[in-house]
């Protein structure tokens, strides 16, 4: 195991187990303060990325690295070609990976290592487009090279199962995992226990274990496939953590042990669960709290607003039967009466063309036209309608004055004798 970091003035140090040569053979020596990598003086290194055993270095020829003249170097141990070099030899000071040479039309922009296999993504020299192109090569075991089987690649290899119109942001990789991000907020994982990089001893059920020897898509929830951009990813030795939205959004999956999930327990996480981030405090339990309650009293406004409503429209239904019932009963009525004038029902070429038209009843006008209109039989109804009517009305007024003259002779003195 060995770490890395580069300076502000480009310069590579090296601390731990670093490749040496002694004697003329290769051989890991430790080292217990940083030494500077003395084979890039005068060079600017822009990345670095190490496996257990082994180096990558996107080099620099020019004071500032624009990214179109980086050149991609590795040493170290090579035992399953994770230095890309066609070979299994092991190198004790860095080589240039001649895929990318200065004939290759691609260009290296980001680099990563797993235990023993590395990670990179070029684009196009000189080109506007945004099609990226993941590559990998090492060991490939547990399907950690993407390629759809379990070899081992001792050349830089095109991962094809990748979509070829897009731009891939980031990698990384775990031991024996691989993980990139596309600018449109996808991620990609592959290798071991279907790219979740957990270990065999994970005790995951048998009909979903199994390493993904190609990419899977992983969804940021199964109703948000996408990640929110922009997208980072970061792979430990069996997880990946993605973060996004500037830090303020995290995810992770893969082995839970000792809490690195950040989830709140040490549960292994089979898809992308929310990292508990910010860490909670006082103040924001405190608002939580608050926003909670105000939610609360939302809620309960909501449901009075609701029930008013409810009770309101209830009201409205009773008085529209109500005046359905009514408005019924009138029509039973009308009909009736217009029968019995007319001699048969009414109907809806009955009403008058001064109601249809206007709303408002003009009767005499009415009565006036229905009279110039009507026929010989509708006049003779008419007329025998207002005789009955009439000699009905005589016979009421009769009535009353038999009544009232009966009144009287009660009320009148008795005779006396």
């Amino acid at each position: 195991m060995m770490s890395m970091a580069i300076d502000n003035r480009g310069t590579l140090w090296m601390w731990g187990n670093c490749p040496q040569e002694s004697k003329g053979e290769f051989s890991l020596v430790s080292s217990f303060i940083p030494m500077p990598i003395l084979a890039f003086h005068g060079l600017n290194v822009a990345k670095v990325a190490c496996g257990n055993e082994h180096v990558v270095a996107l080099v620099s020829a020019g004071e500032s690295n624009n990214g179109e003249d980086l050149v991609c170097y590795s040493w170290g141990v090579n035992n399953h070609g994770q230095l890309g070099l066609g070979d299994r030899e092991n190198r004790a000071h860095p080589e240039v990976v001649k895929t990318f040479g200065e004939e290759s039309p691609w260009t290296i922009y980001d680099i990563a290592c797993g235990a023993a296999h590395t990670a990179l993504l070029t684009r196009k020299k000189k080109s506007t487009e945004l099609e990226s192109k993941c590559w990998t090569f090492g060991l490939g075991d547990n399907g950690q090279l993407g390629h759809g089987t379990t070899q081992s690649a001792l050349f830089p290899t095109p991962v094809q199962d990748l979509p070829q119109d897009i731009s891939l942001i980031g990698i990384d990789c775990g031991l024996f995992h691989t993980s990139v991000v596309s600018s449109s907020g996808d991620v990609w994982s592959w290798g071991m226990e279907k790219g979740l990089g957990l270990c065999p001893d994970a005790g995951r059920g048998s009909s979903d274990s199994g390493d993904a020897l190609s990419p899977l898509l992983k969804p940021c929830a199964p109703y948000q496939p996408k990640f929110p951009d922009p997208v980072q990813v970061a792979c430990g030795a069996a997880h990946t953590v993605i973060v996004a939205r500037d830090g303020y959004k995290v995810w992770s999956w893969g082995r839970g042990r000792c809490g690195v999930l950040g989830t709140g327990n040490e549960l292994d996480c089979y898809t992308p669960t929310k990292v508990r981030w910010p860490p909670a405090t006082e103040d924001s339990e405190e608002e939580e709290a608050k926003s909670s309650l105000e939610q609360d009293r939302e809620k309960e406004k909501e449901a009075e607003v609701k029930t008013e409503t409810d009770e309101k429209l209830s009201s409205a239904l009773n008085e529209l039967k109500q005046l359905q019932l009514k408005l019924s009963t009138m029509e039973q009525y009308a009909s009736i009466l217009h029968g019995c004038v007319f001699g048969k029902p009414f109907a809806e070429q009955d009403v008058p063309a001064s109601l249809k038209d206007s709303g408002s009843f003009n009767i005499a006008k009415e009565w006036e036209n229905m009279l110039e209109t009507a026929d010989h039989r509708t006049l003779m109804r008419l007329e025998m309608f207002y005789r009955d009517m009439l000699a009905g009305v005589k016979d009421k007024q009769m009535k009353r004055r038999i009544k009232e003259i009966v009144k009287e002779c009660l009320q009148s003195p008795e005779p006396k004798n």
